[in-house]
């Protein structure tokens, strides 16, 4: 079993920043991928970015140069900076992480997500 646990998120103005963190625990391998998706009202959950443990790292396209991902690996956190927010970043975001086969990292052994925290951009 893996426990993510993520910060809270909260309400900000457009053009604001806000950074969330979640916190791994559990049976977690050596070879893993963390990140975030978020999901909006009426919308499917979508990637927004994720970090393996190498450092290698991807972003929607909708928050390149805005949102940064970053990891601290003794501790299995990651962390998403959100810098210039938009309302349309309004969303649930989830906290995910996979493991990874340590032979071939493009299987994913186990899926595991957070419950979710809220973050509410206004215009």
């Amino acid at each position: 079993q893996v426990q993510l646990v993520e910060s809270v998120g909260g309400l900000v103005q457009a053009g604001g920043s806000l950074r969330l963190s979640c916190a791994a625990s559990g049976s977690i391998f050596r070879r893993n991928t963390m990140g975030w998706y978020r999901q909006a009202p009426g919308k499917q959950r979508e990637l927004v970015a994720t970090i393996s443990t190498g450092g290698s790292t991807t972003y929607a396209d909708s928050v390149k140069g805005r949102f940064t991902i970053s990891r601290d690996n003794a501790k299995t956190t990651v962390y998403l900076q959100m810098n210039s927010l938009k309302p349309e970043d309004t969303a649930v975001y989830y906290c995910n992480l996979d493991n990874l086969n340590n032979a071939n990292v493009n299987n994913v052994i186990s899926r595991h997500w957070g419950q979710g925290t809220q973050v509410t951009v206004s215009s």
